[in-house]
């Protein structure tokens, strides 16, 4: 597999683009293109050690910055990383594409340049989440804001092969986020989406309520992108809340630093379970092809581990299956 990489995407680009595509050629079976400034990408790689026929440099002369209307850069930056990365993807010289950089210019760019599947109307972000029992897939979490009750039937399709395609899961068990588990309560939209999931062939469980969602007792989640991303930011920043409280309670009591050495293997378990960058970077479902959607505030660590799920999902073909889900030959 060979994944393009928005190297001038994120936070902390180019550096710890560079640094996350030496760490994942050299851990999986993978070959990198960096996309973006030659000269800058040469000087980051410069003195590093890494196997050099599995990363290689693609040219882009402009980047497109946070504060940018995703529509102006994507008809004014016809040269940016993120999309001369989509475009090698569309022209088969790149099997994915991961960019930490402007989610709404990636997202743009993607829809332009690789297209909706048929059938389609919107795509969705999906992101892997704690719970209790291992892990779920919440979408959509940003791609969607307004949503009609047949583009939630459709999250709920391409959340199912998404987590049968990479999870191996036969019959994924699908939850639609709501503000009560009976029938009637939600908003229209919900309420039109659960008779239309109750028809549907899916493994559809019913409404769950937002504080039942980390008890894992269902795999994939579905809402609307506004709703998803609430969810998401609130989640990521009470578990850093919960980190930062615990060390402060921990620094203050007496014998604080002997409890810490007793907790500290349940405290480092804890903090890998809630790191964005364990899960990497959150799938574009629904366009024709893979693109991987990254933190902006990616370290190196995510950025391999979104270079690996790029990987993934590619040889497993998800968005075809998707296609497949959505009865689609």
């Amino acid at each position: 597999m060979k994944i393009a990489l928005d190297a001038m995407g994120g936070d902390f680009a180019p550096a710890v683009t560079v640094a996350g595509a030496i760490e994942a050629v050299q851990e999986y079976d993978l070959e990198v293109v960096l996309v973006g400034n030659k000269d800058r990408l040469e000087a980051e790689l410069k003195g590093k050690k890494y196997p050099a026929a599995k990363i290689s440099l693609h040219h882009a002369s402009e980047v497109v910055e946070m504060h940018e209307s995703p529509s102006l850069a994507l008809r004014r930056k016809k040269d940016s990383s993120i999309r001369k990365a989509i475009e090698m993807v569309k022209n088969g010289d790149a099997d994915a594409v991961v960019s930490a950089g402007h989610s709404g210019i990636a997202m743009a760019a993607s829809l332009v340049i690789l297209g909706k599947l048929p059938n389609v109307e919107r795509p969705a972000i999906a992101t892997l989440m704690p719970s209790l029992k291992g892990f779920f897939i919440l979408l959509d979490v940003g791609a969607t804001v307004d949503c009609k009750a047949e583009n939630l039937v459709q999250f709920a399709h391409m959340g199912n092969a998404y987590t049968k395609a990479i999870f191996g899961q036969k019959s994924p068990r699908i939850a639609l986020l709501s503000i009560g588990e009976e029938d009637s309560k939600g908003n229209e939209v919900t309420k039109e989406a659960l008779k239309l999931l109750k028809g549907s062939s899916l493994n559809f469980i019913g409404n769950i309520e937002g504080r039942e969602i980390f008890e894992g007792n269902a795999e994939v989640v579905v809402c609307d992108g506004f709703t998803g991303n609430i969810v998401l930011k609130v989640s990521e920043g009470l578990a850093e809340a919960i980190m930062k409280t615990l060390r402060k309670e921990i620094n203050d009591a007496p014998a604080g630093k002997l409890g810490y050495l007793l907790i500290k293997p349940a405290l480092k378990k804890f903090k890998k379970r809630t790191d964005y960058s364990e899960y990497g970077g959150a799938p574009l479902l629904g366009i024709n092809g893979t693109c991987i959607i990254s933190h902006g505030r990616s370290s190196s660590r995510a950025i391999k581990h979104a270079i690996k799920v790029a990987g993934e999902m590619a040889s497993h073909r998800v968005h075809q299956k998707i296609a497949e889900s959505l009865g689609i030959d």
